[in-house]
């Protein structure tokens, strides 16, 4: 009996897991794999008791089992600075670095319990929990109603994916492959333009409908918030159908299927079992909660620590901390000469939190009775645009080189530098302000 029909006894599935009721595997989720350590079930066969058996290999595989474990020390440092009220620029810190792997052993868990419930349920298991770890910092901070951090929050990821994670992908893979012309499959890349472009009119309309109805006041707040909630309707309505294209009509454009060394394909299969990968998945979705609660107390003390401002760390730091090992693992799969899987990672966040998290938090918000719209402000919205802009002119010939990366990645360096000199021109319009309202009292007082 081998370790996969061992498995299936232990949790009450002998169902065979033949090749029709594996999932075909997603970009974000081979990304992922990238960065996962095979283990040896052997060490763990001379084990007496079953159940403690069971328990350290689901440990050795879930916690071990990816090459950024080290980084598991950082949640219980988090746990103990905030039990022992440590400054808050460290719970801060240690929680965004507890973060990092726990959204890559979601990605991990999600593909696990995939491989039993079939293709559609699996791959909207997929799609849903994709973005994890933003749509609960995203929560928290809608419960703490600070609407600005989960504006620049979700604006960042969407930035980082559109512009840090896909140019430093051409660029490494155009300096791998120097000799050859990298080419990948445009229909991919042009659902997600279209539907990132959807996503931009409805955050631009609200946008121009505060600027187009003059004096602003009570009503043009209403009406706002009314629009960016039809508008978000719209957009989920919109993401459904997506999830249908992908899942059902034309599912082999966004398939992914990876070779080993002798370019076979290679067929991935479960390595712990259904419940077994459903209990990991509830524990460590209650960490990440529990760390996105520090990350979002958090965020003002490590602003005014320092000496950056809040809008900076929410759309850089955020994002490329929080989903850094999705990330690296499209830039390996760009060295392998597999845009398609890379342009699978940048692409498809971006659109999924563009057309789901997005108008879910404006929708949640408004069960919760707070007042978010879609009005990101105009140097916010103007960033996204040319963001989705470029990107879609970057890919409209379905070729690549080094050039194309330079660009996006240079571009992302001037909207993090703009976001960082706001901070500086915020300070500066303060204490000019705070000059003149002296100047006035003590012109009053004589």
């Amino acid at each position: 009996m081998d370790s996969q029909e061992q498995w299936n006894l232990e949790n009450g599935d002998s169902k065979d897991l033949s090749k029709e009721n594996l999932i075909g595997r997603t970009a974000q989720t081979m990304s992922s794999s990238l960065l996962r350590k095979k283990s040896d079930p052997m060490l763990l066969s001379k084990v007496r008791f079953r159940l403690l058996r069971q328990f350290l290999t689901n440990l050795q595989e879930v916690v071990l089992g990816t090459k950024l474990c080290v980084l598991f020390l950082a949640i219980p440092l988090a746990i103990i600075a905030e039990c022992y009220n440590f400054k808050r620029h460290w719970i801060f810190a240690l929680s965004l670095l507890g973060l990092t792997p726990l959204a890559e052993r979601v990605s991990f868990l999600t593909e696990q319990i995939a491989y039993y419930t079939g293709p559609t349920v699996g791959g909207l298991l997929n799609a849903t929990c994709g973005n994890a770890t933003e749509l609960i910092i995203a929560l928290f901070a809608l419960h703490q109603e600070k609407i600005h951090v989960v504006k620049y929050s979700l604006l960042g990821s969407i930035l980082s994916n559109l512009l840090l994670v896909l140019g430093t992908s051409l660029f490494c893979g155009g300096l791998a492959n120097l000799k050859k012309e990298q080419r990948f499959d445009r229909k991919q890349a042009d659902v997600n333009s279209f539907l990132l472009l959807l996503g931009l009119l409805c955050l631009m309309l609200p946008l121009m409908f505060r600027h187009a109805v003059e004096p602003a006041g009570t009503f043009t707040d209403g009406a706002i918030l009314q629009l960016s909630r039809a508008s978000s309707i719209i957009m989920l309505v919109a993401y459904v159908a997506y999830l249908f294209f992908q899942l059902k009509t034309h599912r082999q454009l966004f398939e992914s299927e990876e070779e080993d060394e002798d370019g076979v394909l290679s067929e991935e299969k479960a390595v712990i079992g259904f419940w077994s990968a459903f209990i990991w998945l509830v524990g460590m979705t209650v960490i990440i909660a529990l760390l996105s609660e520090y990350v979002v107390g958090t965020i003002e003390a490590a602003s005014d620590s320092w000496g950056i401002s809040v809008s900076f760390i929410s759309i850089i730091l955020l994002p490329i901390v929080g989903n850094a090992a999705e990330h690296a693992g499209s830039i390996i799969f760009a060295f392998k000469n597999k845009l398609d899987i890379s342009l699978g990672v940048a692409l498809g966040s971006a659109t999924q939190i563009s057309m789901f998290v997005v108008p879910l938090c404006v929708i949640v918000a408004w069960i919760m009775g707070v007042h978010m719209d879609l009005d990101f402000n105009l140097l916010e919205t103007g960033c996204l645009a040319i963001a989705i802009i470029i990107t879609a002119f970057t890919l409209q010939d379905g070729t690549s080189h080094y050039m194309k990366g330079v660009v996006l990645c240079l571009c992302y360096g001037v909207i993090a530098t703009c976001f960082f000199v706001h901070k500086i021109a915020q300070d500066q319009t303060s204490v000019v302000n705070l000059g003149v309202t002296s100047s006035s009292s003590g012109v009053l007082t004589a």
